[in-house]
């Protein structure tokens, strides 16, 4: 497996995460529905196969499943990201008390914002940034920045220091997507160039795209400005296909 530096902070990452939300929202996804022990023995199979980037949410309910992966695992090889729908400071800080439970965790390695859309996102959500910083400056969380949602969002991202970690919807054929790929890639080009760490999702387009999983895999490869990229998978087969495909991949695109 490809491992790389995670933008400028400070993580090293699988070029391949897996995901804990297909279809995640509501507290429930596609791998919650696995059961505890179901998902839990998949993420720790992928740690197995050099899989270290674990993707989470609030949103999916997989903190359970995460947590009980962690005890067959040692925790400081393992990134995990998590992601907050609260607006507010109060709430922000209440959510990471209750994340660092239920993730049995002292830090939490990136915290982002879940599913932005509006440009004018760090004025109308200073408060949960200006929370997440400070956790940050406190050492409870390592990187912090938001899951993006909308092409407004990703270009305010470009000019926002805040911003550790961007999640962008990205794949060949547009699907799922916040704009064609020819007006997101030039933008994720622009926050690599920064030194921001930034990570795709739906690049297998909501499954859409899972008929030739080389193809859209070796196209989010190739742009070589994306750090990672994580799939949602729910069976052995699955991750085995997807593991082999970045190995025999990845090392003929290394990131610019």
């Amino acid at each position: 497996m490809d491992y790389v530096n995670f933008g400028n902070t400070g993580l090293r990452v699988s070029r391949l995460s897996i995901g804990t939300g297909t279809h995640g929202w509501a507290r429930r996804s596609d791998q919650t529905a696995l059961g505890l022990d179901g998902l839990a023995n998949l993420l720790r199979r992928a740690f197995d196969a050099g899989v270290n980037f674990w993707d989470a949410a609030d949103q999916y309910g997989s903190h359970p499943h995460v947590a009980r992966a962690l005890q067959g695992v040692p925790r400081e090889q393992v990134v995990i990201v998590t992601k907050t729908v609260a607006r507010k400071g109060s709430d922000v800080t209440r959510d990471l008390a209750r994340f660092r439970k239920e993730l049995n965790t002292d830090v939490l390695d990136v915290v982002l914002l879940h599913a932005l859309s509006d440009a004018a996102w760090p004025k109308r959500y200073a408060e949960a940034m200006d929370a997440l910083a400070r956790a940050k400056e406190a050492g409870i969380v390592r990187a912090v920045g938001f899951s993006c949602h909308g092409l407004g969002a990703l270009r305010t991202a470009v000019e926002t220091p805040w911003v550790d970690v961007v999640l962008v919807r990205i794949n060949h054929a547009g699907v799922n997507m916040d704009a064609p790929p020819d007006k997101v890639v030039p933008l994720v080009e622009k926050l690599y160039a920064a030194g921001k760490a930034v990570y795709g999702m739906k690049v297998l387009g909501c499954g859409a795209l899972k008929g030739d999983a080389r193809a859209a895999i070796e196209y989010v490869l190739r742009l070589r400005t994306l750090h990672a990229f994580t799939i949602g998978m729910t069976n052995a087969a699955q991750l085995e296909e997807n593991v082999r495909l970045v190995e025999e991949l990845a090392p003929q695109y290394p990131l610019k």
